[in-house]
Order: C-alpha cells, then structure tokens, then sequence
C-alpha cells in the first residue's frame, strides 16, 4: 500500500513529516538530501550572579516564599477563627481544619493531570494555583518544585540538587515567618474591640497577590515544557490493558513476558511503556512513606496538646503551646545548609556512599528516636499532673476572707474528724485535702473557731468532686459558702478565672469580646470563663453608679485564679488573687530535644525525597510522581486519625506505637531500597529523546520505528 501511494503522489521532501500510518526510517546521509538553513544558535539562559543557577529560579523560590507565608500564615489562625469568631465548639474546629489540610494534599494529583496533560506547570500556577487556596494549593503543589527542576540542563544536575534545598529552604522561612506574624496580627491588633482576624486573613491574601506578580514577572525567562497529554488517564489505561491483556493470554502455550508491563505493547507505544514502568518503580517505593508522615504531622496536633500541659515561660520570652511548632521552621533553617555544606561532605569524604535512600532511611530512625523522647516526656508530665479525687474521694481547699486566722475542722457521720486545719487570712494556697467518704454522696460538718466565734455548719458533698469553702465575716458572726471548683487545668494553655465580690452592689466585668462576666453582690461567686494568658492591666468594671478598672496582672499558662474584690477604706477597690490550680511547671524546653529530632529527620527525609522523586521520574510524569509524593502526606494524617480513634492507649503508650511501627517501616524500606536501581538522567529521558531526530555533523540519526497502518 505504501508503493501505490507513493506512485500517486509527488516526491516528498525528507524534511517532511510524513502523515502515514506505517514509517521506515533508516540512517541517511546528509550528501543525498539538499541543504537545508543553518540552525540558529542556542540562546543561553541568564544565570543568577554568574552561577549555574538559571535566572528564572529566584523568581520561583520567592514565589514559593509567598505563597507558604500565605498558606501558613492563614492555618495558623484558622483553628482559633473558627474557635473564638465563629463560637464552633473544639470538636467542629479540629475537623475542619483537618478536613481543610487534608484537601490540600489531595488534591495534587488533580493538579498534576492538569498540568501535566493541558495546561502545563506555568499555566496551572499563574492562572489556576494563586486563585483558589484550598483547591490551588493542589496546583502549586505538584508543580511548583517541578517547574524549577526543569529550568536546569541536564549538565547542572549538581546545581539541580542544590536547587531543591534552596527550595524548602523558602517553603520554611516563609512558614517561620508568617507563624509569628499572623498571631501577633490576630492577637496585638484590634479590630472593632475584638481579635483582628481581618488582619491576619489579610495579610497573606496579599502575600498571595505579591507571590503572583513576582511569578509572572519572570514569565519571559521561563523554560516552559508543553504539556504532553492527558498522562493519568494513558498510565491508568496502559496498566488496566496490560492486566487484562495478560489475563487473556494466561495459557502456557504463550511465552512468558520480562515485566508485566510489557502486556501493554500490543497497544501502547514503547516509550510510554518504559515511563510507565519508571513510575510504578518508584510509587512502589512510595508504600512505606506515610507512616513517616504520620509522625512528623503530628507536631500540630498531640506535640501541641503535650506542649499545652508544660510551662511556656522561657524566662526572656513566652510561648503559647501552638507556638512551640515555630522551632521547626527555624531549624529546617539552619538544619539544611549544615546537613549540605558540612554533614553531607564530611561522610562522603569518609567514603560512605550516602544515597538518597539511606539518607531517608536514618530520616526515619531520627523520627523513631524523636518519638521515644516525646514519650519520656509525656511520662514526665503524668508524674505532675495536677491530680484529680477517686472514687468515694473530694478535694478541698478552704479560703479565709476573714480579717484573723481561723480553725477549720470538718467531721463525718460518725462524728470522726476528716480534717483539721488553720488557715491565716487571705492565705493564698494551692494545695486541696483530701477527704474519704463513706458513700458516693455525704453529708459533712464543718467546725470553725474565730477569736471568740464557733460556728457550725453542713453541707452535702459527691465524689470525684473538688470543693472549695469560702469563709468571711458577716457582721459580728461567721459565714460561710461550699463552691463546686473546677479541679481540672484549662485546654489549650488557657486561663481559667472566676470572682468574688464583696461589694453591696452587683458588678459586670468585661474581660474580651464575649458577653461580660456578672457578679453577685455581697460575696457573689461567678462562673468561671477562660481566657488567653497574658497580661490584665485594665480590666473594665461597671457597678450601678460606678466604672472602674481592675489590675489582675499576668495570667500564666493553665492556671485557674480567683479574685477577691474587695473595698479597703484608705486604698479603695482592690482585688486579691489566688491560684486555684497552680502554673504548669514543667518548661517547655523539654521539648527541644524532640523538635531537633524530628526536624533533622525531616530535612534528611523529605529534601531528599523531594530531589530522588524528581531525579527518577519521568519526563512527562515529574508533576504526577510529585503530587504522588504528596498523596502520602495525606495517607499519613489518615493514619493517625485511626490510631487517635480506635487504639485507646494512654498519650505516652501512643507515642511508643508510633516509634515503633516505624521502625518496622523503616527496615521494609531499607530492604526495599537495597534492591532498587537508581536510574541515571539520560535513562530517563533516552526513549523520549529516541524519538526526536537529532543532527549532529553531517548525519541525520533517525530510530527505526515500524508500526502497523
């Protein structure tokens, strides 16, 4: 048919492309063919301060600066928006912003077909990927570190590597950054009396907008591979055809193939087969990863709630529980250039073959000791704990507001003293008794002795209860109240306090945003309400005839205080403090350990992991096996929301899984990757390039390519 086709048709140039559907191609000299223009010269790329670096690279590194300021910046407030502005209760917070995270690292592989298969990485990140945060963040994704891989030549494949380091580097300052900013823009800012939630939002959508200028003002500089087809769907076809194709040909008669893949050339070209097997060489490897992941994830949610229940005065500086994650940022920082410029060069020149799965692997053994010392301290922390009465137990704390010392007895049914205690006035304790009773509910009697006073009361009481009696002057006798107390720390590294006012008026104290705080009159007891720490200098007070403020100081992590306001003759108002539950005392330092761990762990993990998965991808596959790599981000919060869910181990117990199913995972890995064969750049690209004519001298090398009509 290719003969009578020809005889019909004119000669064709050889320089034409050539619309049949069957082609042979052999080696022809250049001296049969009529000369053709000369090639133009290749343009060279800029390059960044006469380095190998292309010029187009800090454009895209300080995109990527503002776009994680953004994203970061606008997560680290999140919970809290939803929590103080929106009034959701903890539970509802958590799940959607787990649920906000989770979508964020899903949806890379929608913005990796996209990318890859029409409008490719420039496109998706300038149109798509800065307009949506929440499904744009699946297009900056998978793209962004593969755009800035493709600016190198495949001769600076060193500076490449290099490139990927710088890369996280910004990923991590921007986070630094933006996770002190935005809450003190939250926090130190007011908008309409309340937190300035506008502020913090605001800031980084203008970062966001910063981060699209910057990207588009090296547009021109920019090598922008086209897209190469709709790749998810020709991968996921290729593999469905050759398990089906192999299925049919199962008999013995048929000879047996090398790879399983290899079903699929029946119907799939050559080039894309071997992609194809590229890929799930290397997704194969991807198994083990998200239990990585599942650890190091974890730095927001249980080292958090761990850090909420410790003490985050530093003496020069205070950290708030969700603050403490800043230390992770702030050593990547200095982790990466050390790691690269000392640790790195320091074991190759000790002759140690140092591969990109080695190095992940003692990523994952740091993370498995990061875990184990998370545990020690967790243990710590239970040897502290503000304990809490059993059963057929209360506690109690007795609070003389009486001008002298009195005597406190307190007896049960059978008349036998529980407790006998003096108690000077405006005695500031934090200890409580405790009491054993003989039933889940009792009554007791309470004997108390002042100068020449002896007054006696009853009062009902229930286990696994803590109490507090008030005890103050009425006139020329002796009164006093049983109160029902907290007896547990407040979440989140908040305070917990609560009045007594001793006014003949009642009172309204407005400590924040929320509705203010009413107080009885003569010895009125409020509620209690839970507020950030920090300090009250002026907390506005309104009676019937009067306004005034109240100085009520520091307010220290996980404390709950009570105030005594009282009216002193010569000083006027003033108000009396006392802890009910003391200050965390356990520092927050102790986490250091455990950050320097897992933050080592990380930069050896995932920097390398991130320039291994673009060294060993394909060339039309670079953005899926990136999105891949993110996939196992979001397989490993699943993980851990399982094990949260369904183990019902205690927090230290919980730890020690975590360490140790890695370690399990790390040795599969280590196995794993022992057998695993590198691939080399020019075996990555070579069926790619075998299909592109290339001249070179006077020859013209063409690959010999038969396919059916």
């Amino acid at each position: 048919m290719l003969e009578e086709r020809e005889s019909k048709e004119p000669a064709m140039n050889p320089f034409q492309k050539n619309e049949s559907k069957e082609t042979l191609f052999s080696p022809v000299s250049t001296e049969e063919m009529l000369p053709g223009p000369p090639s133009p010269p290749k343009k060279s790329t800029p390059k960044l301060f006469g380095s190998s670096y292309p010029l187009s690279i800090a454009f895209i590194v300080v995109n990527e600066f503002c776009e994680r300021f953004s994203y970061y910046g606008m997560k680290a407030v999140l919970t809290l928006y939803f929590l103080y502005f929106l009034h959701w209760n903890e539970d509802t917070s958590t799940s959607v912003y787990h649920a906000f995270s989770s979508l964020c690292y899903f949806t890379p592989i929608l913005g990796a077909a996209i990318a890859d298969s029409w409008l490719g990485k420039f496109k998706i990140l300038s149109l798509v990927g800065l307009s949506l945060i929440a499904l744009g963040t699946g297009g900056i994704k998978p793209c962004v570190a593969a755009f800035g891989g493709d600016q190198f030549e495949e001769e600076h494949a060193e500076a490449r590597t290099r490139y990927f380091s710088v890369f996280y580097l910004s990923i991590n300052a921007g986070s630094l950054i933006s996770t002190f900013i935005t809450p003190m823009l939250r926090g130190d800012v007011k908008c309409f009396g309340e937190d300035c939630y506008a502020l913090a939002f605001g800031i980084p959508g203008l970062l966001m907008v910063l981060a699209l200028v910057v990207f588009a003002m090296g547009s021109k500089m920019y090598r922008k591979p086209a897209p190469e087809g709709n790749i998810v769907a020709q991968v996921t076809k290729c593999i469905w055809f050759a398990i089906c194709n192999r299925f049919r040909n199962r008999s013995e008669d048929i000879p047996k193939r090398q790879h399983w893949l290899d079903w699929a050339a029946e119907k799939y070209p050559k080039h894309l087969v071997m992609d194809v097997k590229a890929l799930t060489r290397i997704l194969f490897l991807y198994i083990p990863l998200p239990m990585f992941w599942a650890l190091l994830d974890q730095q927001g949610s249980r080292w958090t709630l761990q850090a909420n229940k410790m003490n985050g005065n530093l003496g020069f500086f205070v950290l708030q529980p969700d603050q403490m994650q800043v230390l992770n940022p702030f050593l990547v920082l200095v982790f990466i250039p050390l790691f690269d410029l000392v640790i790195y060069r320091l074991i190759s020149k000790c002759g140690v073959n140092f591969s990109s799965l080695r190095k992940m692997a003692v990523g994952m053994i740091l993370a498995c000791l990061a875990f184990a010392v998370a545990a020690l301290v967790e243990i710590k922390i239970n040897g502290m704990i503000h304990p809490q009465p059993a059963s057929q137990e209360i506690f109690l704390q007795i609070l003389n507001l009486a001008d002298g010392e009195i005597e406190v007895t307190v007896r049960g049914n059978r008349n036998n003293p529980l407790l006998v205690e003096s108690i000077s006035s405006f005695q500031n304790t934090t200890h409580y008794s405790k009491l054993r009773l003989e039933t889940k509910s009792q009554d007791l009697h309470f004997h108390l002795k002042y100068n020449n006073l002896s007054v006696h009361n009853e009062y009902s009481v229930e286990e696994k209860n803590c109490y507090q009696l008030v005890v103050h002057e009425n006139g020329e006798s002796l009164s006093s109240m049983l109160v029902k107390d907290t007896g547990i720390k407040p979440a989140h590294g908040m305070t917990a306090i609560r009045f007594i006012n001793t006014l003949h008026k009642d009172m309204n104290i407005s400590l924040d945003a929320d509705a203010p705080l009413s107080v009885g009159k003569d010895y009125g007891v409020s509620e209690y309400r839970t507020v950030q720490r920090g300090k009250y200098p002026a907390v506005h007070c309104e009676m019937e005839d009067n306004v005034f403020s109240l100085n009520l100081g520091q307010l220290d992590f996980g404390t709950t205080y009570l105030f005594v306001i009282t009216n002193i003759t010569n000083r006027g108002l003033q108000v009396w403090k006392a802890e009910d539950i003391p200050a965390n005392k356990l520092s927050i330092a102790w986490q250091l350990p455990q950050y320097v761990l897992v933050t080592a762990a990380e930069v050896m993990f995932s920097v390398t992991g991130l320039e291994f998965s673009y060294s060993q991808a394909p060339s039309s596959m670079k953005s899926v096996l990136q999105a891949a790599w993110l996939l196992t981000v979001a397989v490993g919060n699943i993980i851990v929301l399982i094990v949260a869910q369904f183990s019902g181990l205690v927090q230290w117990a919980e730890f020690v899984l975590f360490s140790c199913l890695l370690l399990v995972v790390c040795l599969i890995f280590s196995v794993m990757g022992y057998y695993y064969v590198p691939l080399k750049s020019e075996g990555i690209h070579e069926a790619t390039d075998k299909q592109i004519p290339h001249i070179q001298g006077n020859m013209i090398n063409l690959e010999t390519k038969n396919t059916r009509l």
